[in-house]
């Protein structure tokens, strides 16, 4: 296998990059590099990646990928969701391996939180 063939950098839309920021921001601590109005960059500490401005969103009813992040507490990070202004979209539920919920940002994109 190719060492070097690892997902490098993933691209979400956004249909508001300022509010995108804000809540990435405090949910999980991102920073954040502006490419002009329509562009930005993050950084979670491991991956990085941007969001660009645009009037659709990323969903699994869409065809969509799904992007799954890790938590240690999946209650704590779900009310955080909530807080924050994202949208549960599916609540915790149980999975082979453990147990995970399903969120939309600000913008609208689904994104998946999983615990053991």
């Amino acid at each position: 296998m190719d060492p070097t063939a690892k997902i490098d950098y993933i691209e979400i839309p956004a249909r508001d990059i300022a509010a995108s920021k804000r809540f990435f921001t405090e949910l999980f601590g991102w920073t954040f590099t502006d490419y002009g109005d329509g562009y930005t960059s993050f950084d979670d500490g491991r991956l990085t990646g941007g969001f660009y401005a645009a009037e659709r969103a990323a969903s699994v009813e869409s065809g969509s990928v799904l992007v799954v992040f890790y938590v240690g507490d999946l209650e704590e990070s779900e009310a955080r969701v909530r807080d924050l202004g994202g949208t549960i979209t599916r609540p915790i539920f149980s999975f082979p391996g453990g147990r995970r919920f399903h969120f939309a940002d600000p913008s609208g994109n689904e994104f998946a939180v999983w615990s053991e």
